[in-house]
């Protein structure tokens, strides 16, 4: 069975931090990119970060460019998300993602298995 499972979200102060983890199960982590995303109440979607196969290659979207850090351990079959100095405009239900392309892609249709989502909440 496949899944993933999100944890470490909550509610942080501004300029706080949270750590995500994405746990996977039932299927090869190692040969999937993997993505993190964003939703926010009555707004679409978002890419976030993203991680090649390997961990060698990142991505991220502009407004998490030097707060947020993604990281994986195929070991482990995680995907992680560090997010420093938190905004109130980060708020939302953040989901990781796994895609069986070759590279990342922030395109939410192209991933293949989603988790069911944790909340972040940042108070100002």
């Amino acid at each position: 069975q496949v899944q993933l499972v999100e944890s470490g979200g909550g509610l942080v102060q501004a300029g706080g931090s949270l750590r995500l983890s994405c746990a996977a199960s039932g299927w090869t982590f190692s040969r999937y990119a993997m993505g993190w995303f964003r939703q926010a109440p009555g707004k679409e979607r978002e890419f976030v970060a993203a991680i090649s196969r390997s961990g060698g290659s990142t991505r991220y979207e502009d407004s998490v460019k030097g707060r947020f850090t993604i990281s994986r351990d195929n070991a482990k079959n995680t995907v992680n998300l560090q997010m420093n100095s938190l905004k109130p405009e980060d708020t939302a239900v953040y989901y990781c993602a796994a895609t069986s392309r070759a590279d990342w892609t922030a395109t939410p249709k192209e991933y293949d298995y989603w988790g069911q989502g944790t909340q972040v909440t940042v108070a100002s």
